[in-house]
C-alpha cells in the first residue's frame, strides 16, 4: 500500500523545519509510519551544489549577481535536479505506506524562482513550465496534501536574527515579500491548506501551528 506525499512550505524562516520535524514526532505517536525529508539535499552532491554554488552559504558561490538574480529557468533546473538525483531513496518508503513529510518541495521552486518575474502572465508561464517539468517530464510524485505556513515578512526579518548564518537569498528583503507574494498566489492557485501564523500581531506558539497542521493531515 502506498503512503501519502505531505509537503510543509513556506518562506525562509517561517518555521518549516521545526513543523516538520514536530509533525513527524506527533505522527509517530500516533502509530503511523512516517519519515520526514528536507529539500535540497544539502549532504548529497546535487545539494551541494545548490548550497555552495548557488546559495553561497559557506562563500564559495559561482553567480556574481548573487541567487536571487539569477535566471529563474537556470536556477530552477539546479533544484530540480536535486530532487529526481533523490527521489528514489524516498520512493522507497513511500511505497511500503509511509507517511512522507518533505520540507519543501517543487512547490518552493514555483516561489522563489517565479517570483522573480513580474509580468503575471510569464510569472504564470514559469508555474506551469516548472510542473511540467518535474511532475510530468521527471516523474516526481504530486504531494496528497500542501500546507502553507502564511508568516508576514517583518516577522520573518525578526525570526531570521536568531539564526547563525544566512544565504544570498535571505539577505534579500525585497526578493524574500515577491517570494511570500508567490507562494500565497500559488496556495490560491493550487488550493493548498493555508495556516496564517500570527494571532493579533503575534506568531502563534510552535504547538498551536502543529496542531493545526495535523488536523488537517488526519481529517481525511
Amino acid at each position: 500500500m502506498k503512503g501519502k506525499f505531505i509537503v510543509i512550505e513556506g518562506c525562509d524562516s517561517s518555521g518549516k523545519e521545526t513543523q516538520s520535524k514536530l509533525l513527524e514526532k506527533n505522527l509517530t505517536e500516533k502509530g503511523y509510519k512516517c519519515l520526514r525529508f528536507s529539500f535540497p539535499m544539502y549532504d548529497t552532491p546535487t545539494g551541494k551544489i545548490i548550497k555552495d554554488s548557488y546559495l553561497n552559504k559557506n562563500g564559495r558561490g559561482v553567480f556574481p549577481e548573487g541567487a536571487s538574480n539569477v535566471d529563474p529557468y537556470i536556477a530552477a533546473l539546479y533544484y530540480a535536479a536535486d530532487r529526481k538525483y533523490n527521489i528514489n531513496k524516498i520512493l522507497e518508503y513511500y511505497n511500503e505506506g509511509y507517511y512522507i513529510i518533505l520540507d519543501r518541495y517543487i512547490t518552493s521552486n514555483m516561489a522563489y524562482q517565479g517570483s522573480k518575474i513580474l509580468n503575471k502572465d510569464d510569472r504564470f508561464y514559469m508555474y506551469q513550465w516548472i510542473d511540467k517539468l518535474e511532475y510530468w517530464l521527471l516523474k516526481l510524485p504530486k504531494p496528497d496534501k500542501t500546507i502553507f505556513l502564511d508568516m508576514p515578512l517583518e516577522h520573518i526579518l525578526e525570526l531570521e536574527k536568531n539564526r547563525d548564518t544566512i544565504d544570498d537569498i535571505e539577505k534579500d528583503k525585497e526578493y524574500l515579500q515577491r517570494s511570500i507574494d508567490a507562494y500565497i498566489e500559488l496556495s490560491e492557485l493550487y488550493g493548498w491548506n493555508k495556516i496564517n501564523c500570527i494571532k493579533e500581531g503575534k506568531v502563534k506558539s510552535i504547538e498551536e501551528i502543529n496542531d493545526e497542521i495535523t488536523k488537517i493531515i488526519l481529517s481525511e
